[in-house]
């Protein structure tokens, strides 16, 4: 059933890190409910199956300005654990669900509220996405070629390592502690601050001096020739990270560079000398080439794949890193847990499909879902 079995999450239906999150909670066990929008009821038949984040939990079609369907949700608030919001500042308070009701009725509910900036400051109530997050932790600039711009890393850093995976975190250490104190909480996670966290070392070497604030010139962002990708004969290409000594020893064994005369592998004004050889070396041969020289060795190194290519990698199938779920192969849940494993439950749910459901499960009575339905508060 998995870790989190037992657990009651209401999620309030949003888009990005707010959905990733709950997958994860669903992935590991929990009883999650998407509370979708009424007005969505119908519109995502051509999309739904393929919006991965919603995987695995049920979904509930609400008008919430509809006074009888924010009653409905906060009689799920009311027997859950946790709950998880991605709007911003002030309009769960507006829509009549803000913390202060939600905590009133439900005093050990833990209230996840997932946004950019923060529930307060200068900027807190302006729209913004990923990129301006991590533009303003100083993740971004950090992150591009030397010489160019800044380049985005996806959405990961933001939406999915500074927002999901710490209100995942939040959420979690705030339901242990509710069952001690006896009381909930509001976990304010912002992505902003999320992703600065996510830069704590290199804000350490900043302090220290060792960290360049030029990109593409320190150990992890390209400037170094020993943990960098290079372009292979084929047009493909490998990554190799031979931080620690003995495994630069075998980089330099197994690209031929052994016995020759050399700079120190920490000699920073020859880090740029270092690539270009390299570079020239690895277009020797082919990236299947090179796996075959390289993959059982300690250099740290790896071809990198495309995602169509990683479904199919050996050691991706022999660990059943990927799985099908409804025809659609995705990644399956992280991580693994040796006796409650992890499991997805369902694939993706159209906008209110579990409505009449989900209510019953949690103690509607059949009168008051008829009632709900003709008012218009549910779909």
């Amino acid at each position: 059933m998995g870790p989190l079995s037992g657990l009651k999450i209401v999620e309030l239906a949003g888009i990005g890190p707010g959905p990733f999150c709950c997958m994860l909670l669903s992935d590991m066990g929990a009883e999650v409910v998407r509370v979708d929008r009424a007005a969505n009821v119908g519109k995502d038949e051509k999309t739904y199956r393929h919006n991965l984040l919603t995987r695995g939990r049920k979904n509930i079609a609400v008008d919430l300005k509809n006074p009888d369907g924010v009653e409905t949700v906060l009689k799920l608030i009311d027997q859950a654990d946790g709950l998880i919001e991605g709007f911003r500042p002030g309009v769960m308070e507006r829509l009549g669900l803000g913390p202060d009701v939600c905590l009133k009725r439900n005093p050990k509910l833990v209230y996840g509220r997932m946004t950019g900036w923060g529930q307060d400051g200068p900027i807190a109530h302006t729209a913004g996405h990923d990129i301006n997050y991590i533009s303003l932790s100083g993740a971004l600039y950090s992150i591009g070629e030397k010489d160019g711009p800044p380049v985005p890393p996806l959405n990961l850093v933001g939406d999915f390592g500074g927002g999901a995976l710490y209100m995942a975190m939040g959420l979690l250490a705030g339901i242990i502690e509710a069952r001690t104190s006896g009381k909930g909480q509001v976990i304010d996670c912002s992505m902003v601050e999320g992703s600065a966290s996510l830069m704590t070392a290199m804000y350490g070497a900043l302090a220290q001096g060792s960290w360049k604030e030029e990109r593409g010139t320190n150990r992890l962002d390209k400037g170094a020739h020993y943990y960098n990708v290079y372009e292979t004969k084929d047009g493909e290409h490998i990554s190799v990270g031979s931080i620690e000594p003995q495994f630069y020893a075998l980089l330099l064994k197994h690209t031929g560079l052994e016995g020759q005369e050399l700079p120190d592998q920490l000699d920073r004004p020859k880090w740029p000398e270092m690539q270009k050889r390299l570079a020239e070396i690895f277009k020797t041969k082919t990236r299947d080439e090179w796996v075959s020289i390289m993959e059982q060795t300690d250099i740290c190194f790896a071809p990198i794949l495309r995602m169509s290519e990683a479904l199919k990698h050996p050691h991706n199938v022999h660990r059943k890193s990927f799985v099908e779920v409804d025809g659609i192969p995705q990644p399956a849940p992280a991580p693994r847990f040796e006796r409650t494993p992890s499991h997805i439950h369902r694939p993706p749910a159209r906008a209110g499909q579990h409505t009449d459901e989900v209510l019953l499960e949690w103690g509607f009575g059949s009168a008051d879902i008829e009632r709900l339905r003709k008012s218009g508060a549910v779909a």
